[in-house]
């Protein structure tokens, strides 16, 4: 780092912890905790918890906190669009503006994995052709859900604006924005490597009214894949949570989570085998330096 930009830092983190000292505890979340912070600013505090299947599991992953507030840094800064990030201070936070939040998940699908593939498989969700597991679409896929406690679902445009989650305006605006952040990241990665399968993106409203890009942008948000191992009709290799959610699948929890979760009953959460969390910290490393260019 450049002296200039770590004076800068150092300045932002000196202002950052004088903020931080007043700040309010407002809840903790699966994978961060969420401060108030006067003037309509909150901190972001990353955790190295990890969630899956709508569950916290009994393990964290080393690093991860500062992984996700470094990508979410990042991110936000090189997409270029508005978003509520204010300064990314020490190793795992981020103070942000506060939002009106639009409760609707916006999820963008390049290819043709997860949930999605589940729903077809099962006739829930219609399909024309033949459905190849993590085949390309020829164009992305704007695939919104819910945004809950327990359990996302599918949402369309008729059902959010009957519910009066968003208006047809909007929600065809972030369509269209998810759309295009989600090419913008696609090609940032792609040069760095890797494929990005789908990715969730968050947005609220500031006070003029503006949908901004808000809450973060890293492997707990996207499907990351190495373009050299690729290829359709097969589970991807995995540099995000996919790599948990497979074993998890694997070991029978997947199932034992989605029959328990509609009944609101708690599942002792698993713990994660210390290979698997050794995998996934140096997944989470490796992607972070290629499509960076930075090393934490």
């Amino acid at each position: 780092m450049d002296p200039g930009r770590r004076g800068r830092r150092k300045e932002v983190n000196m202002v950052a912890e004088m903020s931080i000292s007043n700040a309010t505890f407002l809840r903790k979340g699966k994978v961060k905790d969420l401060y108030a912070l006067p003037d309509e600013r909150l901190l972001f505090v990353f955790s190295d918890r990890v969630s899956a299947f709508d569950v916290i599991l009994g393990s964290e992953i080393p690093m991860k906190g500062k992984i996700l507030a470094h990508f979410a840094e990042f991110w936000f800064k090189t997409l270029g669009a508005p978003n509520h990030m204010i300064a990314l201070v020490g190793r795992n936070q981020l103070i942000v503006k506060k939002l009106k939040m639009i409760p609707i998940e916006c999820i963008v699908r390049g290819y043709l994995y997860g949930s999605l593939y589940e729903r077809i498989k099962t006739g829930e969700t219609s399909f024309e052709g033949n459905p190849i597991l993590a085949s390309k679409f020829s164009e992305p896929v704007f695939d919104p859900t819910t945004k809950s406690q327990r359990k996302d679902l599918p949402i369309t445009k008729k059902e959010a604006v009957s519910r009066g989650l968003t208006t047809r305006e909007e929600f065809d605006r972030l369509r269209q924005i998810s759309i295009s952040l989600y090419k913008k990241m696609e090609g940032r990665v792609s040069r760095a490597g890797f494929i990005l399968g789908d990715i969730k993106f968050e947005f609220g409203k500031d006070e003029t009214g503006q949908i901004v890009l808000a809450d973060s942008l890293g492997p707990d948000e996207f499907r990351l894949w190495p373009r050299d191992t690729y290829s359709a009709g097969k589970i991807q290799e995995s540099y995000d949570k996919q790599l948990i959610r497979d074993w998890l699948t694997d070991q029978g929890f997947k199932a034992i989570f989605e029959k328990a979760t509609p009944q609101g009953l708690k599942v002792p959460p698993p713990v994660l085998p210390s290979e698997l969390i050794k995998a996934v910290t140096e997944r989470y490393l490796e992607a972070y330096a290629k499509i960076t260019g930075r090393s934490l």
